[in-house]
């Protein structure tokens, strides 16, 4: 079995970190370059940085703050939020990101993902779904979760792999920020859809709630933010949790 990722988020907005509920209330969690120096020092795999305003406002993502942050880690770098364009895709990368995130713009386009994937690989194009329950079935969200397609979730990760996206980063939006753990049921649907890595975004609040998104449904790696950002749980002692569980794990 290959290890399981444990992937902070910075959700960024106006240069600074924020954490909200449902996609809504938002609140400063501190400033990005020194979130992300401490988590690549305490042994997060990966790092995972949103623009969470950049395409509602229209603009690009923060690439300076993007250069910055980069030169102060050293584990993969995930960047989304206003990508339009393989040039942008390209401008990201030469930054200093090792992936980028792309959501309301494959959704508008679906062939970026083809055109991003055959110029970079798609180890750097990672789908993100933000994803919610309406009536017996989950909805595509774009905008920053403002806006619903009426797209079919499910449809469309299949879509994204098809098209040759590396990897799927699923936020359930009726657990964002909740901390009642992640949507198990999405999650093992969509893990009976696709073959790709699928990280779990959305809820978690509790070590548990790692483990049954690992071990119930399956996923590749779990993300989470407010959690990491006020220490309510460390990553060294989440890694020796999960270890314990015989779950595999880098070591921190």
């Amino acid at each position: 079995m290959l290890t399981k990722r444990i992937i902070p988020c910075l959700d960024i907005k106006e240069g600074r970190t924020v954490k909200g509920v449902n996609f809504e209330g938002l609140r400063d969690a501190g400033d990005p370059v020194e979130l992300a120096r401490r988590y690549s020092d305490e042994g997060a795999d990966e790092l995972v940085f949103l623009d969470i305003t950049a395409t509602l406002e229209k603009r690009k993502t923060l690439i300076e703050l993007v250069k910055r942050i980069s030169t102060e880690i050293n584990i993969p770098f995930t960047v989304g939020g206003g990508i339009r364009s393989v040039e942008e895709i390209e401008e990201l990368l030469k930054a200093g990101a090792d992936k980028v995130s792309l959501n309301s713009s494959i959704v508008k386009d679906p062939e970026l993902i083809n055109r991003a994937s055959e110029a970079f690989g798609a180890q750097a194009i990672v789908a993100a779904v933000d994803a919610k329950k309406v009536d017996d079935h989950w909805d595509v969200f774009i905008k920053g979760g403002t806006e619903n397609t009426g797209k079919d979730a499910l449809k469309w990760m299949t879509e994204v792999e098809e098209r040759d996206a590396g990897e799927i980063m699923l936020t359930s939006m009726d657990r964002d920020g909740t901390k009642n753990g992640f949507d198990l049921e999405l999650l093992s649907q969509v893990n009976k859809c696709v073959s790709i890595p699928v990280i779990a975004s959305g809820g978690a609040g509790t070590i548990q709630h790692c483990i049954d998104a690992i071990k119930v449904a399956n996923v590749d790696a779990v993300l989470a933010a407010s959690i990491f950002h006020f220490k309510e749980i460390e990553i060294s002692e989440l890694k020796r949790v999960l270890g314990a569980e015989g779950i595999p794990i880098r070591p921190s």
